[in-house]
């Protein structure tokens, strides 16, 4: 396996402390600030170590309330909320130094059948008739931590870009990214990690979609980024190891913050994940 799969899968791996508490790795120094996917992914996998084995995690609501220090680890205490007939809830409040850093809301549903609909699949290039986006490791030492830490996140996955760096439009004028995307190798049969790796990977570039509509680039100093808020739902299953469109769009960018949201659509065209976050966007100097 990709040793960079390996250490991701670990990464996310949490060791349990007491009923309910639990502590995160330390797997990613690259810069202070922890990626907030790490925290998402750890959070929505310390409540389901506390939910029935036959509730999956259905949606989640998140915040990021401070920074995140990469050099320490972060300490997960779940609230069981409530469990039901058919639904569980979480709330998880991740700490840091004696203070909250992070808080989820999560919800967990017993599997029923039901009514079906989804919004279809834009029309897209499949991901054989695309170049792989290939990373130079070579050159890692001469980048930005930004570049660093991007390339770090996304080196588990396999990545077909359908848009440059730039983005692009879809035909109303919106913002739009649109990346197939996998893991490098097969995954464990195990539904509760591939959630917890999309939700990792779901705040890869998600607000860079309206960034690159204003004309920066990763590489561009003048602009602070972070998450804010995010929140998924989980509407069939999926597995990681196989290709997945992630297709985001840009909502709004206004007052310093922006909103996107993003779509997860497999193979079959089937709609599996929906994504909405909020980022704030501080222009500095004031030019891209």
């Amino acid at each position: 396996m990709n040793p960079r799969l390996t250490t991701l899968i670990a990464g996310l791996a949490l060791e349990k402390l007491e009923e309910n508490l639990f502590r995160g790795a330390i797997s990613d120094t690259i810069i202070k600030r922890v990626y907030g996917g790490k925290v998402l992914g750890e959070a929505s996998t310390a409540a389901q170590m506390t939910v029935e084995g036959d509730r999956a995690l259905h949606s989640l609501h998140a915040y990021f309330l401070r920074e995140a220090d990469s050099y320490a680890p972060v300490i997960y205490s779940v609230d069981r909320s409530r469990d039901g007939k058919s639904f569980s809830a979480r709330r998880v409040t991740a700490i840091q130094h004696g203070k909250p850093i992070f808080t989820l809301e999560a919800s967990f549903h017993r599997e029923e059948i039901g009514i079906e609909y989804q919004s279809p699949i834009p029309a897209v290039p499949a991901p054989e008739t695309l170049e792989p986006l290939v990373w130079h490791w070579d050159q890692f030492e001469t980048l930005s931590a930004r570049q660093q830490r991007t390339m770090s996140i996304v080196a588990p996955f396999q990545i077909r870009a359908i848009d440059g760096p730039g983005g692009s439009h879809d035909h109303e004028g919106r913002p739009v990214r649109r990346v197939w995307i996998r893991a490098t190798d097969v995954l464990p049969d195990n539904p509760v990690l591939h959630r917890a790796m999309l939700a990792y990977l779901s705040d890869y570039g998600l607000i860079w979609t309206l960034l690159a509509h204003h004309g920066f680039q990763l590489s561009n100093q003048h602009i602070v980024v972070a998450s804010l808020d995010h929140a998924m739902w989980f509407h069939r299953p999926f597995r990681l190891d196989d290709w997945l469109l992630y297709y985001c769009e840009g909502v709004s960018s206004a007052g310093a913050r922006g909103l996107a949201r993003g779509s997860f659509y497999d193979r079959e065209g089937k709609l599996v994940v929906s994504v909405a976050q909020e980022g704030l966007m501080r222009v500095i100097d004031g030019e891209p």
